[in-house]
């Protein structure tokens, strides 16, 4: 019999959008995907930590290298160094700039390869344990830092950052200001289509570098925001069986859909570090 007291069970309109707001700087429900003025603290802390985490790998594997026979994890970052050397040598040709590159790059996929994996971890967990250290069973937690629009077009304006050092460092600020006044139309000889030129030129390249800094950022950040999206639904399925005894099928349908999920996204978390390393090593190549 209802006593009228028990607790109201969210709908799952209601626990989607719990798990999609972010622990910020205003305590306050925020959910925009664009708010320049509201940190979120919970992005940060978890981008750091698998930023503190990278380096810790990296570190302890070159600390630990030897010149005999590697053991499993020398292999394997061995392996993953090798693959990420072999492709920034097929792209930037200059040995001297892939003394840093190429480092940056197997940094960089390491990284997003941590972030991206949080997503593995069960919806509730570290939320319930949030809530049970803060006392407010609503307590907001997003773990996975790469489905956070800031992050993701954070990195992407390392990298464009990156490629316009690089433009001034190789060419010279001279010859990236012609460049840009000069490509991809040309220019001529005649001063009035010199000018129409120029401005056409420069739109052109501003376009670009603006095209590649915003796809780079939203491709990473699309692809991750869906994933979290499908495990939370899949999280909603193993509620909907603890909560319903005439759906005998769901809880079978909770384990085959979340193990099926899960394999598929080791796939898709690993893909999508992969492309954003690429581009960014095209980036630089170019």
């Amino acid at each position: 019999m209802s006593t009228g007291h028990e607790a109201h069970a969210p709908t799952a309109g209601e626990y989607i959008v719990h798990h999609l707001t972010h622990l910020n700087s205003t305590g306050h429900a925020q959910t925009a995907i664009i708010d320049w003025s509201v940190w979120n603290l919970d992005t940060i802390f978890f981008s750091i930590a698998m930023g503190v985490v990278t380096l810790f790998i990296l570190i302890t594997a070159a600390n630990k290298a030897t010149s005999g026979v590697p053991g499993r994890f020398q292999a394997a970052i061995e392996i993953l160094f090798e693959m990420v050397a072999d492709q920034a040598k097929g792209i930037v040709h200059s040995a001297e700039s892939r003394k840093f590159v190429a480092p940056v790059a197997l940094t960089v996929f390491f990284w997003i390869f941590l972030m991206n994996s949080m997503d593995f971890l069960p919806v509730d967990l570290l939320p319930k344990i949030w809530a049970l250290i803060t006392g407010d069973e609503h307590a907001y937690l997003r773990v996975v830092p790469t489905a956070d629009l800031s992050i993701t077009m954070g990195l992407s304006l390392g990298v464009l950052i990156l490629c316009l050092v690089y433009n001034v460092k190789i060419k010279g600020a001279g010859g990236w200001a012609h460049e840009l006044v000069s490509a991809p139309f040309g220019t001529s000889k005649n001063p009035i289509f010199a000018l129409i030129l120029g401005v056409v030129n420069l739109l052109m390249q501003i376009i670009e570098y603006v095209a590649n800094t915003v796809s780079h950022g939203m491709r990473l950040f699309g692809n991750m925001y869906a994933g979290e999206l499908v495990f939370m639904l899949i999280a909603l399925m193993g509620g909907a069986a603890a909560l319903s005894l005439s759906g005998v099928l769901l809880p079978v349908g909770h384990v085959i859909a979340g193990t099926i999920w899960t394999l598929f996204h080791i796939l898709v978390i690993t893909l999508q570090a992969f492309i954003f390393m690429m581009l960014a090593l095209i980036y630089l190549g170019q």
